[in-house]
């Protein structure tokens, strides 16, 4: 599944001539601050911080770069997607890694819905003839691009059987900003089959846009200017995608709900009621299928009408344009509707102290195909993780709280290992569940990471003491100065990122409420192998983390969050930056408002004085669009009032909270509430149209899939111009906080 941030993080620096200059003045100032390691971490007291950074010092010298190279060369060396025969040699291969190293190993079983190509048919009918190859072949030097009849093909997962024919329009990243754009020029797609770059949002926002737009099928191809020869040199030469790489990936409804289609809200165990396919509301409406630039180049070029916008154009040889037609093309898709079996290997350290306190920390092993980058450079690192943790616990070094360890299985499709087995265990993870730490690849530069924001101060002070193994200085130094290039502000503390989805923390987040991250290191590692047949162990050892120090870097960044979770005598939240976060989204939804009421005012006014009319050209087609509703004024009183609220009782908290408590039955009573805070935030209800997502300040947009929305029942309305919705869910928000607030309350009348 994406990773995300990485990809953010991959924008951040574009000049790295200017990067190493300003960072070799940078890091001499930034050395200066945080080469010594405090003695006071956040939820510990100043004896027990001691034995901490003593543990911490001790993990650190157990991890062992060879180790990762050694497992990611045994786990990628076949194709090993959902259902593969080497997807369980490589459960069995993890599960008793984790047995020797003293865990607690269970391996378990949802059988979930897992569509696989039957036949796959893209051809040119008109003006001239053309058949696409949709192949990826071998490449010269790369042993594993050679195992093409083991792989699955190019194809979109959850895409729907379709046989259809018609013009071609392209529709530049299938996004809604484009279709505004087409609409001004008068170019409607229904009936038509779309033809969308990949980049700008997740893929399954492309179909589904389409469909709604009357579309009848939808392509996806990948333009060199995002990740191929425009970028760099391309595979095997570079890490950039060839003209044959095609991107694969999974393009159900995930806005709407992900995991087992068959299984809404419940785990698809051997015993699970299943829907019928027609039943089944999260698969496209449209058959999609995923392209090379290669394939592509033809169907682009036959196409006429008006030239692109300038931001629709690419980097291929041709003049873009829109058409529709004369280009006409064929698509014919089916599917095997098969059930698959998804594994998951949960592996246990009994806690000493508070062995019904749960951290989590996951990262999932199945790949499109080979899966190097995505996802093992991310399990492999868990895996260190867990060795050397293991290794303290047979010295007799236990953690306080369980720890639990969790290689994913059929991420890929949909986050189904990690949501069904959220769904089973709800009501225990509710219970039990401190926080889950998520990774999903890595590889070399700065770190990026998500995640909840009660827990920023505490991820801060982790990011100042580890290293990156490059430059020597700290990695919120080095992400900091990759800021400043950038033309951003030096950041105070490490600021985490809102999480959308795309990957195994949302069903812990965004459904049940459990505090969470999402880690990973990127901005050095480019490339264009995503989810294609060339995500290799070769192609990683040569591009990406060649001796695996970000992969030891991240085991570092990741082990010591969950270690001092584990162990932290009072659990580490705090509400202060929250508030501070959540009261800047409050600035940015009122301004969207402004906003849109104003882009609607003008819009009017134009239609209503035929300005459109008279900027025309003559030559050609004069569109005049409908006038839009007014965008009346909303009373955010309700939301104002719980934030000036949550603003006092979060300043009460933080004075509060300077004063050490020592007596026991006190600590745990505050760790029961500090552990439940997250889930606050959530309500059964959940949100409009899509009730699996709960949490009412992050989830992933409806239009944007991966990326986040926060405050997404006030934003979207506002967005989606349902006047009447913005109200009621103005008013639900207000009530979200207001309780939280008084959460917060309760623990400060412990705490004095």
């Amino acid at each position: 599944m994406k990773f995300y941030f990485i990809f953010l993080i991959n924008t951040i620096i574009m000049n790295s001539c200017k990067l190493y200059l300003i960072l070799s003045i940078s890091f001499c100032f930034f050395h200066i601050n945080t080469n010594a390691q405090s003695s006071k971490i956040m939820g510990f007291s100043e004896e027990s911080a001691k034995t901490q950074l003593a543990l911490e010092a001790d993990f650190d010298k157990m991890l062992n770069a060879d180790n990762l190279d050694e497992w990611m060369k045994y786990m990628t060396a076949r194709p090993h997607h959902v259902g593969s025969p080497y997807d369980k040699k490589v459960v069995d291969f993890v599960a008793a890694k984790f047995t020797e190293w003293g865990f607690d190993v269970k391996v378990e079983k949802f059988n979930v819905l897992f569509p696989t190509p039957k036949l796959r048919l893209l051809e040119m009918i008109e003006p001239e003839k053309f058949t696409a190859s949709l192949k990826e072949p071998a490449v010269e030097g790369d042993a594993s691009s050679t195992q093409i009849a083991e792989a699955l093909p190019g194809y979109n997962c959850f895409s729907v059987d379709g046989d259809v024919t018609a013009e071609l329009v392209f529709v530049n990243y299938g996004i809604p900003a484009d279709y505004d754009e087409l609409e001004k020029l008068g170019i409607d797609v229904k009936g038509k089959i779309v033809i969308a770059k990949y980049q700008g949002s997740w893929r399954g926002i492309k179909p589904k846009l389409a469909a709604e737009k009357g579309a009848i099928g939808c392509i996806i191809y990948s333009d060199p200017e995002d990740d191929g020869y425009y970028r760099g040199d391309v595979y095997p030469i570079g890490p950039f995608k060839n003209e044959y790489g095609v991107q694969r990936g999974a393009v159900m409804d995930l806005p709407y709900a992900p995991g087992d289609p068959l299984t809404p809200g419940y785990g698809s165990t051997d015993s699970a009621k299943r829907l019928e396919l027609n039943e089944a509301t999260s698969l496209t409406k449209i058959p999609v299928l995923p392209i090379s630039y290669h394939d592509a180049l033809p169907l682009l070029k036959a196409l006429k009408g008006p030239v692109a916008p300038e931001q629709f154009r690419g980097a291929l040889p041709i003049t873009y344009h829109i058409g529709p037609g004369p280009a006409k093309v064929r698509l014919k898709l089916e599917f095997n509707w098969d059930q698959a079996p998804a594994y998951d290997v949960i592996a246990t350290l009994k806690g000493s102290k508070y062995p019904d306190e749960w951290v989590i920390r996951g990262n999932h092993h199945d790949a499109w195909v080979h899966g190097a980058a995505d996802p093992i450079s991310g399990l492999v690192a868990l895996m260190e993780e867990a060795r050397a943790i293991g290794e303290l616990a047979k010295k007799g070094i236990l953690p306080k709280r369980t720890m639990k360890f969790c290689a994913w299985g059929a991420e890929e499709p949909g986050l189904m290992g990690s949501t069904e087995w959220v769904e089973t265990n709800q009501d225990e993870l509710r219970k039990k569940a401190v926080a889950y730490i998520n990774t999903d690849g890595t590889g070399a530069g700065y770190l990026g990471a998500g995640g909840s924001h009660t827990l920023e101060k505490f991820f801060n002070e982790i990011t100042q003491v580890v290293n990156d193994p490059v430059k020597g200085v700290s990695v919120f130094d080095r992400r900091n100065a990759a800021e400043v290039v950038r033309g951003g502000q030096k950041w105070a503390y490490y600021n985490l990122s809102a999480l959308g989805s795309g990957s195994d923390y949302s069903p812990f987040f965004q459904h049940l409420g459990i505090a969470s991250f999402n880690l990973g290191f990127g901005g050095e590692s480019s490339g264009g192998e995503y989810h294609t047949m060339y995500d290799s162990y070769e192609l990683f050892k040569r591009f990406k983390d060649p001796n695996f120090q970000y992969g030891i870097a991240l085991a570092k960044v990741a082990g010591r969050t969950s270690l001092r979770l584990a162990n932290a005598e009072v659990l580490p939240f705090e509400f202060q930056h929250f508030t501070k976060i959540v009261d800047g989204y409050f600035e940015e939804v009122t301004k969207l408002a402004d906003k849109l009421r104003k882009e609607i005012e003008t819009n009017n006014k134009m239609i209503n004085d035929g300005l459109y009319a008279l900027a025309a050209n003559p030559n050609e087609k004069i569109v005049i669009p409908q006038t839009k509703d007014e965008v009346p004024y909303f009373n955010f009183a309700p939301l104002q009032n719980a934030l000036n609220e949550l603003k006092k009782k979060s300043t009460e908290f933080e004075s509060a909270s300077k004063k050490e408590v020592t007596d026991a039955k006190k600590i745990q009573e505050i760790n029961l509430i500090l552990k439940d805070m997250e889930r606050s935030l959530t309500r059964d209800h959940g949100l409009p149209r899509r009730p699996w997502y709960r949490h009412h300040i992050y989830a992933p947009g409806f239009y944007t899939g991966y990326g986040v929305k926060t405050l997404p029942g006030v934003r979207e309305a506002i967005e989606q111009q349902n006047y009447v919705e913005v109200s009621e869910q103005i008013n639900i928000l207000g009530e979200v906080l207001q309780d939280y607030s008084k959460q917060i309350d309760r623990l400060i009348t412990i705490m004095k």
